[in-house]
């Protein structure tokens, strides 16, 4: 293991959501694994707003490990919302990441740390074999593909919530979702800034206790719609920006020396309509070593 990392500095954090029986094994977990790789970590459970005794639990587990640390959520605002309270708390030079509901083991983090070289900023896990039953798995795939294409995203399995990122890589970026589609937000923002991406196998098994809260009726429709909507701000409205600066910089062209450019103004029946502008959303890479696995 390379020096500069044995030094690096991580934190951990996990949101928690009526994972009363799962979450305290993990955190344990999490801290065996960080002792062998640093000797500066920090723990983090974000409670949102958990209705069993995960609460109770977690407090119970903070008052005996000095390296963990807990928020409560009074309400439950929901995974994405719980996701920006972990980031926003995190302050070690690498930040790691997954649930609290025990389908991923938190100990493969060993895995994805020697791979967070000079030129990576994300190390990203990808499931070798979903555990779940047939019809998450079968939603699961649609929304990973659909994904995939729709935001070009670099990774081959934005589901998986098992991340390891630079901190300075964050900081890059500003995140807005309070929902599941979160993942997307963050891996094509991540992306856009020109952030390198590489991937490691992970397992991922039944979940054993809690009740997953993506695969409701309600929740999956309020998903898609958020999907959509972060579609639109992400992607659509850019490249329509983008098309349209073009258009406006190719008539400038056209104009002879000193000549001002006047620019229609669009209008529907007998309203204006306003043009928003933003940045476009890509840049160059710097290739990771050709010993990773590298997407861009």
């Amino acid at each position: 293991m390379p020096p500069a990392n044995r030094r690096a500095s991580i934190s951990v954090f996990f949101p928690a959501y009526n994972d009363e029986v799962s979450i305290a094994p993990l955190v344990r977990d999490a801290i065996a694994v960080l002792e062998t790789l640093t000797n500066d970590y920090e723990v983090i459970v974000i409670n949102d707003g958990s209705a069993d005794a995960t609460p109770r639990v977690l407090d119970e587990l903070a008052r005996g490990l000095p390296h963990v640390e807990i928020i409560h959520h009074e309400t439950n605002k929901g995974y994405g919302a719980a996701l920006r309270t972990g980031f926003n708390a995190a302050s070690k030079d690498l930040v790691f990441y997954t649930d609290g509901d025990g389908q991923y083991d938190v100990r493969e983090l060993v895995n994805l740390f020697p791979l967070m070289t000079g030129a990576v900023d994300v190390v990203n896990g990808y499931k070798i074999k979903r555990a779940d039953k047939r019809y998450r798995i079968l939603i699961g795939s649609i929304y990973n593909r659909t994904a995939r294409f729709l935001f070009r995203l670099p990774i081959r399995d934005v589901d998986c919530d098992f991340r390891l990122l630079r901190q300075s890589a964050l900081r890059r970026i500003e995140l807005v979702s309070s929902s599941g589609v979160i993942g997307v937000e963050l891996v094509r923002k991540l992306h856009a800034a020109g952030c390198v991406f590489v991937e490691s196998p992970v397992r991922h098994y039944l979940r054993a206790h809690s009740q997953s809260q993506f695969f409701r009726p309600g929740r999956v429709a309020h998903t898609v719609i958020d999907f959509l909507v972060l579609w639109l701000k992400l992607v659509a409205l850019r490249w329509l920006s983008a098309a349209s600066g073009d258009d406006r910089r190719a008539g400038a062209e056209l104009l002879t020396p000193g000549e001002k450019a006047q620019f229609p103004v669009s209008t529907r029946g007998d309203k204006k309509v306003a043009g928003v502008s933003f940045p476009p959303a890509g840049s160059q890479h710097t290739k990771p070593p050709a010993s990773v696995n590298s997407f861009e």
